[in-house]
């Protein structure tokens, strides 16, 4: 159901649909095939020899590339070749492909109108739950006991870790659930990266993040803050936009995202940092201070995303890619899966099934199996040792095998 971000160069990949996430292409040079290099011998290039070829070449590396994106969707000369009937064939199952991908359209269409119909049933929650975060108003008394039932299977251990509670000082009440929505947000792994020591107080004057559809396909993320000592916004959003064209089966075409600017307050924008340098007169000898403003890691940066290569450009960096993949991703966990359970985030249940979605069986293999491998080749090597000693030492038992 999914396709990456269209790399705009070659016009081969695109984005996921909005309910989604994008799949990850890896870069030919990671992945390309030896080049048939006459003055080279390919039974003696390994791995290593060509990976710093291509390190050491970004010309080359650059050269296939087009190369190869140049041969994509060129004919090979086979359908030519067939009789003019089974031709006539051919073309009239493109005809049917083209009513199928109509109604994959379609039925992409209606997804996210079934989304947006969804959606409109769960702000009323969404608006439930800021303000219980907030401490404008408690939840009800069917809602704390529909929450402890959920829980009800660790009731008991709580109560024998429980410490004795002690009662409160009503001058010292806590007002809703400070800090919701920064400790769910280093709850989720790929925004935990991002959030810095530096950006921890000022994300405490978060106080909601919500989303909204837009009129064509996309979608607005909203973070809104209370007064705070770092900008005067009361909202920041981040809107993604995609194309008006569907992808090949149907998908929306992810395009590009654009961010609010953030009206820091003097000194305090934590997208920068101030650098002090020494700088000596070579003629008196004396010394100054030179201080420079420097862009630092922020999750801030969040709002100013990267913009993709366009056919103008003569170079893509080799990162862009990477970043646009990483920033539509961010904007898709934040919209389907930190808004939507931020609760859970927030208590770090939601990590036990992170845990199981993220990985992939297929893309790893039993270390059983390696281990066992690598016992084979060291029994091996003591088997030769001892051919080659006095024979005096008795052959090594088989390592037990490990449970699986």
């Amino acid at each position: 159901m999914s396709e990456p971000i269209r790399n705009k160069r070659l016009d081969q990949a695109v984005a996921p649909t909005p309910q989604n996430t994008p799949a990850n292409a890896a870069p030919i040079s990671s992945r390309a095939q030896q080049p048939g290099v006459a003055s080279i011998k390919e039974e003696d290039l390994d791995r290593a020899t060509a990976a710093s070829i291509f390190a050491q070449n970004p010309q080359l590396v650059s050269m296939i590339q087009g190369k190869l994106g140049s041969l994509v969707g060129r004919s090979s000369g086979y359908i030519e070749s067939l009789p003019q009937d089974v031709r006539r064939r051919v073309a009239g199952l493109k005809g049917v492909q083209k009513e199928h991908s109509k109604l994959e359209a379609e039925f992409q269409e209606e997804v996210l109108q079934l989304e947006k119909k969804y959606f409109a049933k769960f702000t009323p929650l969404y608006e439930k739950r800021a303000k219980i975060v907030n401490g404008v108003e408690e939840p009800s008394e069917e809602e704390v006991q529909a929450g402890e039932q959920h829980d009800e299977d660790d009731e008991e251990e709580e109560e024998a870790e429980k410490p004795e509670e002690k009662s409160e000082d009503p001058a010292e009440k806590v007002k809703g659930i400070p800090e919701f929505w920064l400790s769910a947000m280093k709850n989720q792994v790929s925004l935990a990266e991002m959030i810095t020591d530096r950006d921890e107080p000022a994300l405490k004057s978060l106080v909601d993040i919500r989303m909204e559809y837009l009129d064509k396909p996309g979608f607005r993320l909203i973070f809104e803050f209370t007064e705070n000592e770092y900008f005067t916004n009361k909202t920041i959003t981040k809107t993604y936009y995609y194309q008006e064209e569907n992808g090949y089966e149907g998908d929306f075409i992810y395009d590009h995202a654009e961010g609010d600017k953030i009206e820091w307050l003097p000194n305090k924008d934590l997208t920068v940092k101030v650098e002090s340098k020494k700088q000596r007169n070579k003629n008196t000898k004396q010394t100054r201070v030179v201080k420079k403003t420097v862009p630092t890691e922020s999750f801030f940066n969040f709002f100013s995303p990267p913009k993709a290569p366009t056919d103008d450009d003569e170079e893509i960096g080799e990162d862009i890619e990477e970043r646009l993949e990483l920033d539509y991703q961010l904007g898709e966990d934040i919209k389907e899966k930190l808004i939507p359970r931020a609760i859970d985030w927030f208590t770090g249940e939601a990590l036990q099934f992170e845990q199981l979605d993220d990985y992939d069986e297929g893309e790893f293999e039993d270390e059983d199996d390696e281990e066992e491998d690598d016992l084979s080749d060291d029994r091996d090597e003591e088997d030769d040792s001892d051919e080659e000693g006095d024979g005096s030492k008795p052959k090594q038992e088989a390592a037990e095998c490990k449970q699986s």
